[in-house]
């Protein structure tokens, strides 16, 4: 590696990696430059909570600024990177301004994968940002005020949701609007029947959860229908206009909130002719430094590395993306105070999966062991809350969860926007 003191080091993305990343060389004598469209951190994992009002976005939400402001060498640029010139070690801007970097470090994650479906990207929701979720809740509390106006032929649409991918995201999402139709709505909203509120889970493989355990596959499954979700498994969805969801099987779901949670794609940047793609992720070496270019590195989602024990590449969670940049910044570090020295290669250590999908109904898989039910709640809250970046944070997350696990009950129903020309309230 040839970083040396002083050196200008881009980081673009402010996700796991590349805050990771930009937290290890706070004090290496080098000017660290954190580049990302949002101001702030988002942890991901808890979009799901909310989306159904469980949590308010700012206890999920961690502003750079204010993350590095005791931090005199990393700053923060809030803008989205249009393009990449590494011939001129230069980048450009949503502004059409330039980033010079002496090195760059591209963790820019992944960005929803429609496969193509043009319509389908027009009318459904995705969860990759805060506001997306914010979206999403605004969307499905109105979807009740609106059922109330609707004409009785388009009743039912609002009243079904569409979740298509069984993976983590789509069995907690359903899992939480479950709960929520079971112990929250109904006291809401006395005029809606709920009896017709449908959660509808859509899932191509023949399993929820289908990268975890024959167990979890299982269990997953019947903790959903036990709270009510309709779960199609080996079922695609064909297409959706906005009104109705089409199925593989040929049945057709009338509904007006369909979540895509079904797939996700690298988010490359154009200018990098001379890179290697795969899944359109950026081939990189056991160093995390794409082949070809000397000065240029990808981390997390976006990098695909190959290893003995993983030769497909590593698989895109957060762990991953977390330890290659702990791998990284180390190297960085001893390469400061000793350039000839052989940096270290990095390998996924699997410390297991998990998913909750509901009150005391989780799975756990570590390496060590796989369980399931109340214990594997507690562990999954456990292990996320100690994830939180702030005291604060964690604080206000842990009274919210106390909150909601003994009144089974959240107040967190605002509706901040709603488009109502769009929707057609004017219109019944």
């Amino acid at each position: 590696m040839n970083f040396k003191k002083g050196d200008k080091v881009v980081i673009m993305g402010g996700g796991f990696a590349g805050l990771q990343l930009a937290k290890t060389l706070r004090k290496a004598d080098l000017r660290v430059i954190l580049v990302d469209k949002q101001n702030h951190h988002q942890f991901q994992p808890l979009f799901y909570q909310v989306a159904s009002g469980r949590l308010e976005p700012s206890s999920i939400s961690f502003p750079f600024r204010k993350i590095f402001q005791s931090s005199k060498s990393v700053d923060f640029r809030m803008t989205d990177i249009r393009r990449i010139i590494p011939e001129e070690n230069k980048l450009v801007t949503s502004f059409d301004r330039t980033i010079t970097y002496d090195h760059l470090v591209i963790a820019t994650g992944c960005k929803t994968n429609f496969f193509g479906n043009e319509d389908v990207k027009k009318h459904a929701f995705a969860m990759k940002t805060t506001q997306d979720s914010i979206d999403i809740r605004n969307k499905i509390l109105f979807s009740f005020e609106k059922e109330i106006f609707a004409k009785p032929e388009e009743k039912q649409a609002w009243m079904n949701i569409v979740i298509v991918g069984a993976g983590p995201t789509g069995v907690e999402l359903s899992g939480a609007f479950a709960e929520l139709k079971n112990n929250v709505f109904p006291k809401d909203y006395h005029n809606v029947d709920f009896s017709k509120f449908n959660i509808i889970l859509v899932e191509g493989s023949k399993n929820t959860l289908n990268n975890m355990s024959k167990a979890s596959h299982k269990a997953s499954k019947e903790y959903l229908e036990s709270l009510g979700v309709i779960v199609k498994t080996e079922t695609i969805l064909k297409s959706y206009d906005g009104k109705k969801a089409v199925l593989s099987n040929g049945e057709e779901i009338p509904s007006r909130n369909l979540i895509w949670a079904a797939g996700v794609t690298g988010n490359t940047i154009e200018g990098l002719e001379k890179a290697e793609l795969v899944h359109n992720r950026y081939v990189v070496d056991r160093t995390n430094k794409l082949l070809n270019y000397d000065n240029i590195y990808a981390l997390g989602d976006v990098a695909y590395m190959e290893t003995p024990l993983y030769p497909k590449g590593h698989p895109q969670v957060a762990n991953v993306a977390i330890n290659q940049a702990k791998n990284l910044g180390k190297n960085i570090l001893a390469s400061l105070k000793n350039p000839d020295l052989n940096p270290k290669q990095y390998e996924y250590l699997d410390l297991g999966m998990m998913a909750t999908i509901g009150k005391h109904k989780a799975v756990v898989e570590l390496p060590f062991i796989k369980f399931k039910g109340p214990l594997a709640w507690y562990v999954w809250m456990f292990l996320h809350l100690m994830l939180i970046l702030s005291v604060r944070n964690k604080l206000v997350i842990f009274f919210n969860w106390a909150w909601s696990y003994f009144t089974k009950d959240t107040s967190l129903r605002l509706i901040t926007y709603i488009d109502y020309e769009k929707d057609n309230v004017v219109d019944n």
